[in-house]
This record gives structure tokens, sequence and C-alpha cells, in this order.
């Protein structure tokens, strides 16, 4: 079968697929059109990163990157030129390829006015070479159609068996969350009007509207998730939560080293593992595990999971300022900002920076320097109060992240500074 044919039996299941979505009363034609506030006019790709079509969106469960691809956010082929848009996705994916990262693909939205050729998705394939391949752990396509069964046939000969384990089909938008943590995710609202319309056609399936059951209240030593106030009154007023001292002291110990230290992910049931130990108050031996990374992503997790950023919401707004600061005046903002969150927090933040500093000063030999600590680090110090941290809010947050690391003496030296007060 000719190329020609395959295209034109992809625009037809494509058709098909717009067909059932009409059958559902879900509407399947105009893009999303809401853009990044915080994306500046004068970024590289600015024609193709402001419709929001790529986004990063913190950790998965494993402690990895996870970044979403939304169809419905994408316009028709003649707003858009597909060639910038794959320079686009893999400018985006530099930043971390050398982490691991797993990929969501929300397929809702792709229609026959927007979709690339089939001669695109070849060339995006083969761009993607090892690099880019080697660190994906995991490629989640939500609401899957019969037009990517049809594009599954078409690629089945250029694609890796290794590869092909790594694609999960996930049909209701529920099943992320036996993944990563769902409310991470910048779910397009469309996205969601389709799930729900997908649910209320399936038995079996609660709706969505049905009512989560109230939280329950905190163990009497627990550490995941609850507030830093909730662990100093626990612990009697250790400023150093129990789970940051350990996990720091042993990657002091053995891990500084380490190459890729904070990269890798380890296993999901390994970190719940953990987790159940430490918010039961029973010890834990990193040793017995046997993987540097365990402790590291331990680390990470905690933080994410801290009802308010280590730096809180309050700094977020000032945080993503940092950018129309002059550099020689950058870490003296640092420390501006800094002199305004609790005591509580700067004790911590000061302890997990010097920690961080040590290993960017052995980069060398860990390949970890400020930069990539921050890569890893920004969106788990700081997030916004409502909604997600957008692609545009993560070139400030992880400067500033590499200004704390990088500059460890002069911005933690002292909480007192001078100068004019924060606008």
């Amino acid at each position: 079968m000719s190329e020609v044919d395959f295209e034109q039996l992809a625009e037809i299941e494509l058709q098909k697929d717009e067909e059932d979505f009409a059958v559902l009363g879900v509407q399947n034609s105009a893009p999303v059109t809401g853009e990044d506030a915080n994306l500046s006019i004068h970024h590289p790709y600015y024609d193709v990163a402001r419709h929001n079509i790529i986004q990063v969106a913190g950790d998965d469960n494993s402690g990895r990157m996870v970044i979403t691809f939304s169809c419905c956010r994408m316009p028709p082929s003649y707003q858009i030129d597909h060639v910038r848009l794959l320079e686009y996705l893999k400018f985006t994916l530099d930043r971390y390829v050398e982490n691991d990262y797993i990929v969501v693909y929300f397929h809702y939205g792709l229609n026959s006015r927007n979709k690339p050729s089939l001669s695109w998705l070849q060339s995006a394939y083969k761009e993607f070479d090892r690099k880019y391949k080697k660190n994906l752990k995991a490629l989640y396509v939500v609401h899957p159609t019969n037009f990517i069964k049809v594009l599954w046939n078409i690629f089945k000969p250029l694609i890796s068996h290794k590869f092909g384990k790594k694609v999960s089909y996930l049909n209701y938008l529920s099943d992320l969350r036996d993944h990563l943590k769902y409310d991470q995710l910048n779910i397009p609202q469309e996205v969601k009007w389709h799930d729900e319309k997908l649910l209320s056609k399936q038995k079996g399936h609660p709706p969505r509207s049905a009512k989560i059951p109230p939280p329950r209240p905190p163990l009497p030593m627990q550490q995941f998730g609850v507030s830093l106030q909730y662990l100093k009154d626990k612990s009697q007023g250790e400023l150093i939560p129990t789970v940051v001292k350990q996990s720091v002291s042993y990657l002091k110990l053995k891990g500084l080293r380490t190459e890729g230290l904070f990269r890798r992910s380890a296993s999901v049931q390994t970190i719940r593992e953990i987790q159940k130990l430490y918010n039961l108050g029973r010890p834990v031996n990193f040793d017995v595990y046997g993987d540097i990374h365990v402790p590291a992503v331990i680390l990470k997790t905690f933080l994410r999971e801290l009802p308010e950023p280590l730096l809180t919401f309050e700094s977020y707004e000032k945080i993503l300022g940092i950018t129309s600061v002059e550099s020689i005046l950058r870490a003296t903002y640092c420390k501006e900002i800094l002199y305004k969150i609790p005591a509580h927090n700067y004790a911590i933040l000061k302890y997990l920076m010097c920690f961080l500093n040590m290993v960017h000063r052995e980069s060398i030999t860990n390949k970890m320097t400020s930069f990539n600590l921050a890569c890893v680090f920004g969106l788990n110090l700081v997030w916004p109060s409502e909604g997600t941290l957008s692609l545009g809010a993560l070139v400030p947050v992880n400067m500033f992240a590499e200004l704390l690391i990088e500059f460890y003496e002069n911005i933690f030296s002292s909480r007192s500074f001078t100068g004019e007060a924060l606008p």
C-alpha cells in the first residue's frame, strides 16, 4: 500500500472518529485559544508555544518529569508550521531528556483540519533518536480512537519492540491517577468534557460529579502530604523534617558522586513502601533497597506533596519577576524574596540548598550542575496556588532555583539585607 493510500485510510478513520464524537454530542472543532501569560513574545518559538500544545506538568509517582501534548490546542494546519512544532517539541524535551521522563498525549481534538500529514509523523519519529527514546519511560495515549489504531499499524515496522512496550492506552482520564499526580496536569476543559461524555455512555463507571470522600486526618507521625507546621508540632520543635534530614544525610554520605543524581526514577512500589514507613513513624534503612536513586526520589516526593510549596504561594509572582531583574542584581533579589518567607521554611530551604550546592560542586563527576539541579527542583520548590505551573513560568522558576544553588553562600549568608522593598 502506498503512502497516499495510507493517508487516505487514516483520513477515513479520522472522519469516523469525528462522527463518533458528534454522536456523543461533543464538539471537536475549534482549538483552545488561551495563551500563557508568562510566555515572552521574544521566545524563539513564540509562534508555536503560545498555543500551549506542549506543557510540563511536574513529576509522576516515580519522580519522573511529565510532559503533556494536547491535540485540541492545535490550530488548523494553515495557522501553524508543523516543522516548527516539531522543532519546539525537541527544544522543550532537550531540557529534560537527560532525566527519566514520561509523555501524556491527549488525543481528543485531532481532526481533519489540524492533523499533520503521515509523512510529517514519520519524519518526527525518525527525528527522535536514542537521546530522546532512552529516558522516555512511558507514553500514555489518552482517549485512543480508530485513527490511533490505524497509525499504530502503519508505524509498527518502524517502532522497536522496546519502545512499543512503553506505550499505554488509557480510555478515561481517571486511569491517569494510577500513574501520576493527576491534579498537577493542565488538562484542557474540552478533554474533560469529552471524558464526561464517554463515562456517561459506559455502565459501571461512576459519573465525574460523584462526591470524593473527605480526606482522612493525618497520622501522628505522618511526614508526607502534611504542612511544615504540623511536622514541627509533632517533632517537638525540630526544624528539619525527619525525611529531609535522613535522605539528605544518606545522599551526602553515598550519593554525591553518583552520575545523574536526581535524574533517575525509582520503583513506585518501593517509594510507596518507604512513604508508609515514614508516615507510621517506623525506621527507614536506605541500604536495604540497594538504589541510591530511592532517597533522591523520596526527597523530591516530600517537597512536591507539601500542601504549600517550600517557597510559599505568596512568593510565586515575585519569583516570576526574576527574569526582568538585571543579572548583577538577581542574587540580591533572591535574598529579598527569601527574607519574606517564614523562618521555618527558610531553615529547611537553607538546609536543602546547602546540600544541592555540594552536589553542584561535584558536577565534574555527577554531571549535575546548578542548571541541571534547578531543572529538577524548580517546580518542586514553588507552584501557583491555583492551576498548574505553565511552560512559560518554568524559565524564571528554574532560574531562581539555579541562583539559590549556585550562589548559596552569598544568598543565605544572612536574612538581613539592604535595598528597596519588593514591589
